[in-house]
């Protein structure tokens, strides 16, 4: 009993320092300016206003980030998709020389402090003349992302018999249409779940954005634009809040509609194989 006590205490407390954050910024966007400067602080949005989201949706080039943010995230998460499928498919079914050290090389990369990179790449990016482009952005987060959906989608694939493959080749389909048609459909739980888990990296991604995006300003993100709400007087944090939140919603909503199907995935993905 002392102990179920002890860890359900131990969970409501992480669980409370997780969420308060987050709660406190959708306050904030709620609450009149005067309230978010008052020394004494309020834990209830009352009286609540809708002028921050309107500031921040007024901003300059709010609809233009937003939309540089969806095309760098959702296409770097493709690209990593249709390569870390391949190569979670090598590793999973096939045996070749040196498949041992290539999934030591991924655990390797998934492991590296990007930050780390960010000088080699600028200069890359530079020398390349794809600096002050969505391309470098996109490449880079397609890096990020790779090493992960890798490793998830080789569990995930390990995961499914290949009885079923194979029993598909002795009805008749080739190798490609039983991949296509009995085994991909069953991959629908792990793709999601690597796909949201990518897509949020690159969605909040700042390090890179903010570097490799100097001179075209009309080319960055979200995050980087979230850094802008500053005025005479300091920085307008109820417009930061608000923009924050709208920041935030487009993975929640969509975490939300796939809560189910992402969770099998990361189970699978991460104790098979």
């Amino acid at each position: 009993m002392i102990g179920r006590i002890s860890r359900t205490t131990a969970a409501l407390v992480v669980f409370v320092l997780s969420v308060f954050p987050v709660y406190w910024m959708v306050l904030t966007a709620f609450k009149p300016t005067k309230d978010i400067q008052s020394a004494t602080p309020t834990f209830l949005p009352l009286p609540i206003t809708f002028d921050h989201f309107g500031t921040a949706i007024a901003a300059k080039g709010f609809f233009s980030f937003w939309r540089n943010s969806l095309l760098v995230a959702g296409g770097a998460v493709l690209l990593a998709l249709l390569v870390a499928l391949l190569a979670a498919f090598a590793i999973a079914r096939l045996q070749w020389k040196g498949r041992r050290a290539f999934v030591l090389m991924v655990f390797v990369a998934q492991m590296t402090p990007w930050e780390a990179l960010l000088i080699p790449i600028y200069v890359i990016a530079r020398d390349t003349g794809m600096l002050d482009t969505l391309w470098i952005l996109t490449l880079v987060y397609f890096m990020m992302t790779l090493p992960f959906t890798i490793v998830t989608l080789r569990g995930f694939l390990a995961a499914i018999p290949a009885d079923l493959e194979e029993a598909a080749q002795v009805d008749g389909c080739t190798r490609g249409q039983a991949f296509r048609k009995v085994v991909f459909p069953l991959l629908a739980p792990g793709l999601l779940a690597t796909s949201l888990f990518g897509f949020i990296t690159a969605w909040n991604e700042f390090a890179f954005a903010n570097v490799l995006i100097i001179k075209d300003q009309d080319d960055r993100t979200l995050p980087v634009w979230l850094s802008s709400f500053n005025n005479t007087f300091g920085t307008d944090w109820g417009a930061t809040m608000a923009a924050s939140t709208l920041f935030m919603l487009p993975v929640l909503l969509i975490f939300i509609v796939l809560q189910g199907r992402v969770t099998t995935g990361i189970v699978g993905g991460a104790v098979k194989g």
